[in-house]
């Protein structure tokens, strides 16, 4: 990469020796560094312009050496792994209580979590605990038999290549609806069965052991024959459902169809009764994803015999339970699904799998989650984060004010929008009610089993009731956030709001840096290609004039152009079209973090620290919030079935879009990451 000078001072304070300063007398320092950053990450070599990545991670990346359980490592991993930890303190406490009461949600969680951690007893086992559900498939000898198998997939922890499920109705947020959609094959994408590369080709050969030895668990014979089976099957599969990219297309995916037609759109396949065995009753109204898909599926479904059904049912049984078993199968299944699909060399420990089981977000979260909060989200964490979410509301209107591209009929909808955006920060003030859970000692699969029927009939139970707006898809200890395009939320689990994210004692462009572009990034996917299609209600419906939502694409088709031309891997380059929204999001998300850092200011220039301007320090914070390094299995994975793009790109991709980049780090014609002003994209 060419090389342009930077002026003198800029190059001092860049790249010689920095004398830290001590943090003012009676205030705690920071997590990191003097003022929030961590400078020893940089690599000083390569110039900002060059790639803002390297310049401002480098040294990170180049000394981080992935753990043998890591697939990844970066901020968000830091924070989780803290979360574990904590999360592991609460259930061993509730675990060492010995007067819990029968049946309440600390005996639960102590039971369920004693009955995972208890690996001799796995041992003892072996296969088992799996042979009722496996005695059961192997008597399927009829069609219907079979669609009732499909039904009760997600309750038997199998699979099928179709089903329903119950969630909101993107045109009428105030009602469920059913939704039904295809798929069923066992590799993370399509193109996993499809693409020619050699890459592929030797995951397809590894995938066919991987069934054959996950078989023979189960005791069948002939083994090897009917895994290339089940990977022909899969196969089938495969071609005949739309790309990840086709599916986030909020228009061309809702289709709302009579379930009394669904037999004469789609025939040969008993609806009724799978819907029956989902335990959905007759449901009035479904909506069909991808219609186009349904009927090629369903030719899979009727041409394919019995007998290789009953092993793709038996092979998904086994590979799915594989971590509940024992030591044996997990570790046989982990050979595949960690090593050759992500380059994991060790499984994680078995705490940490214990307590994602147990504390995650289908199991039984919320309990933990209670004593989490209690014990590590203050009041003042809360308080500041309302604010800076109130401030990033006014930086986003400031910025839609200026846009040129939007007339006022659309912009006057999209003030209205931002107005009644509704943010949730922290925790939920519903928290879950597990009554209808049993969870027993020493009965792993049971307890597990359990715990999936209780989610299944949990939404099951909502159809024909109004959706509760204060309910939480996360628990208060997982380290991310998420926009609800239905109810036009973002919300920001108590786990993410901390340092490198956000931290009291940072300076106040590092929380803007940080979590500042994190919250606008969930407010902008209320902007973003898709999210942009719901109004402020949350009802999905065109708000637009033609000509502002043509503007719209093309600027959308130009930020995916850029991304599709990043490649960190040989013939493996990022999906534009899949990572769209996440992309619009990270770029609207700085945008509206940097006007709202500048309006704290009311008008005063930012000090320098460590001979940092603010403007610096603030990118540099976006900068350390994606650090992040990957196996290349892991990538491979990531930008095949992810709709986010890697870490790198998430940092270089938006900066460089951005004119106050450009003058914060003196970025010039010449640089590596340097676009003409004409070829960066502005949108929010």
């Amino acid at each position: 990469m060419k090389l342009s000078p930077l002026t003198l001072s800029l190059a001092l304070a860049l790249c010689s020796p920095l004398a830290f300063a001590a943090p003012p007398a009676g205030k705690p320092a920071p997590t990191f560094g003097t003022f929030g950053v961590d400078l020893s990450a940089r690599d000083t070599s390569v110039k900002p312009g060059d790639d803002f990545n390297r310049y401002a991670n480098g040294h990170w990346l180049d000394t981080y050496e992935l753990k043998d359980y890591e697939t990844r490592f970066g901020s968000f991993n830091a924070l989780t792994d803290e979360a574990e930890e904590r999360s592991r303190d609460i259930i061993e406490g509730i675990s060492r209580k010995t007067n819990l009461a029968p049946g309440s949600d600390q005996q639960k969680v102590r039971d369920y979590y004693a009955s995972y951690m208890d690996l001799a007893a796995r041992d003892a086992a072996g296969i088992t605990p799996l042979k009722p559900l496996l005695d059961r498939i192997a008597t399927i000898d009829t069609k219907a038999e079979l669609v009732t198998a499909f039904g009760t997939s997600d309750v038997d922890g199998t699979r099928a290549p179709v089903g329903m499920g119950v969630g909101l109705d993107r045109k009428n947020p105030d009602r469920y609806l059913v939704g039904l959609g295809v798929g069923g094959y066992g590799l993370p994408d399509k193109d996993y069965y499809l693409n020619p590369d050699p890459r592929f080709v030797a995951i397809r050969a590894a995938y066919v052991e991987h069934i054959q030895r996950m078989l023979g668990f189960a005791g069948v014979g002939d083994a090897k024959a009917r895994a290339e089976a089940i990977l022909a099957l899969e196969t089938e599969l495969a071609k005949n459902t739309w790309d990840r990219a086709q599916m986030r297309d909020r228009e061309k995916t809702y289709n709302l169809t009579q379930f009394a037609d669904l037999n004469t759109l789609y025939p040969g396949f008993d609806w009724a009764a799978m819907a029956k065995a989902q335990g959905l009753g007759a449901p009035k109204e479904v909506n069909v994803s991808t219609p186009s898909a349904v009927g090629p599926i369903l030719a899979v479904v009727n041409n394919t015999p019995l007998s290789v059904w009953r092993d793709y049912l038996t092979f998904h049984a086994v590979r799915n339970h594989a971590p509940l078993l024992s030591q044996e199968i997990d570790n046989a299944a982990f050979a595949f699904n960690g090593t050759v699909l992500n380059g994991q060399k060790t499984q994680r420990d078995t705490w940490k799998r214990g307590v994602a089981l147990v504390g995650g977000t289908q199991g039984l979260g919320d309990v933990v989650g209670q004593v989490y909060v209690a014990q590590y989200f203050t009041p003042e964490a809360k308080a500041a984060m309302d604010q800076l979410v109130a401030n990033l509301r006014v930086a986003l209107r400031q910025n839609l004010g200026k846009i040129d591209w939007m007339g006022d009929a659309t912009k006057a909808e999209a003030y209205h929008k931002l107005d009644t955006f509704r943010p949730k920060i922290g925790y939920t003030t519903k928290w879950r009610n597990y009554d209808a859970v049993t969870i027993v000692p020493n009965d792993l699969i049971a307890n597990a089993m359990a715990m999936r029927r209780y989610y299944a009939d949990d939404q099951n139970a909502r159809l024909g009731t109004k959706p509760d707006r204060d309910e939480w898809s996360m628990t208060p200890q997982t380290v991310n956030a998420y926009y609800n395009a239905t109810f036009n939320e973002i919300v920001f689990p108590a786990a993410i709001l901390q340092a490198p994210f956000f931290d009291l004692n940072a300076d106040p462009a590092v929380n803007y840096g940080g979590i500042g572009a994190v919250i606008g990034h969930e407010i902008g996917h209320g902007f973003d290609d898709q999210g942009s299609k719901s109004d402020f209600a949350g009802i999905q419906r065109n708000w637009w004039t033609d000509d502002d939502r043509a503007r719209f694409e093309t600027r959308v088709k130009a930020l995916g152009a850029q991304f599709n031309g990043f490649c960190p891997l040989e013939g493996t380059c990022v999906n534009g079209a899949l990572t769209m929204g996440e992309n619009i999001g990270d770029l609207g998300g700085l945008s509206m973090a940097y006007t709202a850092y500048h309006l704290s200011l009311k008008g005063k220039p930012a000090p320098v620290i460590n001979g940092l301007t603010g403007d610096q320090r603030f990118f540099l914070a976006f900068a350390q919030i994606w650090k992040g390094k990957y196996r290349d299995e892991a990538l491979v994975n990531l930008i095949k079935s992810n709709p986010h793009s890697p870490p790198q790109y998430r940092l270089n991709g938006p900066v460089r879009n951005f004119d106050a980049w450009y003058d914060a780090f003196d970025v010039k014609p010449g640089d590596g990451m340097y676009l003409a002003p004409e070829a960066r994209v502005r949108i929010w």
